[in-house]
């Protein structure tokens, strides 16, 4: 083993492609042809690299040569090596020429609705070839993606505590949180409802780690209330969104992902204002890594987007 290790860091790219040559033309002669080599070159190098591996990547033949089970196994990872080659190629001649590259991004309930597919599209508008790799989740996952790399940012409600020291935090606008249901529901026809009318009612909430979930139990323990009753712990907006539609369960989301089901008339906002639990919708970026273009692209657009919405 320790000896195939070895070998393998003196594995050149120029092996990898003749290891493919071979696999592809069945013998060492169309090889060389593929390569531009001579069929002894092909030969001598494919030695030399079995030698440095220690293992038999190819079986000779009457009818050409077949890759062992260690050729099987290298002949699959350069494909992967090669292939990523090319993608970097790629990906750097985008960057150069100001029309690609490539961002990740994760995404809280916040962002998710409004702010993120705004600026995603302004984006692509700018950048045509960009890709756009989107995460959903909590910041109990998110953050620690991106501290890992992972993840060039996270949008959305800003972590009140955890992870902070090597993330640097941008604000980008504050946006009330609204308690829906409905319409119909009948705590939606009580024009003077208060918050402890709401403590029998079934609720859909965000895990407890989320930031969300944290304001809402501190907005009812403030009002020397139990915490919201639980029925359903789920983020997914899909899923949150047809139970509202189809139940008497009610939920807390951020106006902004309310807005279109509110202008629709599916959803009601319930007559209770929770001022005490406005927070900042924002980025969240490590502090030690620095953007690459396209993901400092997007920044830029998420800053012009988050101004027309504190605006």
């Amino acid at each position: 083993m320790i000896r195939s290790l070895v070998g393998l860091h003196r594995v050149s790219v120029r092996q990898l492609r003749l290891v493919l040559a071979i696999d592809e033309g069945g013998s060492m002669v169309r090889a060389a042809e593929a390569i531009g080599l001579t069929q002894p070159a092909v030969t001598k190098a494919i030695r030399d690299l079995e030698r440095d591996l220690g293992v038999d990547l190819f079986e000779r033949g009457n009818r050409g040569v077949t890759p062992t089970i260690y050729g099987e196994a290298l002949v699959r990872h350069a494909r992967c090596v090669l292939a990523q080659l090319v993608h970097a190629a790629e990906e750097i001649d985008d960057l150069a020429h100001g029309v690609g590259g490539r961002v990740a991004i994760g995404t809280l309930l916040a962002a998710s609705a409004r702010l993120l597919p705004r600026a995603v599209a302004r984006l692509r508008a700018e950048r045509p070839r960009v890709v756009v790799d989107v995460v959903e989740g909590t910041n109990d996952r998110l953050q620690p993606m991106l501290l890992r790399g992972e993840l060039d940012m996270v949008v959305g409600r800003l972590t009140e505590f955890r992870h902070r020291a090597r993330i640097h935090q941008e604000p980008l606008y504050d946006e009330e949180i609204v308690i829906l249901s409905r319409p119909g529901h009948p705590l939606a026809l009580d024009e003077h409802l208060r918050l402890a009318d709401l403590r029998s009612a079934d609720w859909i909430l965000p895990p407890p780690e989320t930031t969300l979930r944290r304001q809402l139990e501190k907005a009812f323990f403030d009002a020397a209330l139990e915490p919201p009753r639980c029925a359903v712990q789920s983020v997914s907006l899909l899923t949150n969104r047809r139970l509202l539609y189809e139940s008497d369960l009610i939920g807390a989301w951020p106006r902004g992902v309310a807005a279109d089901d509110l202008v629709a008339g599916h959803l009601v906002s319930l007559p209770v204002r929770l001022s005490e639990i406005l927070g900042p919708v924002g980025v969240s970026t490590r502090k030690s890594a620095r953007l690459s273009p396209a993901a400092q692209a997007l920044l830029t657009i998420l800053r012009a987007e988050g101004c027309d919405r504190g605006s």
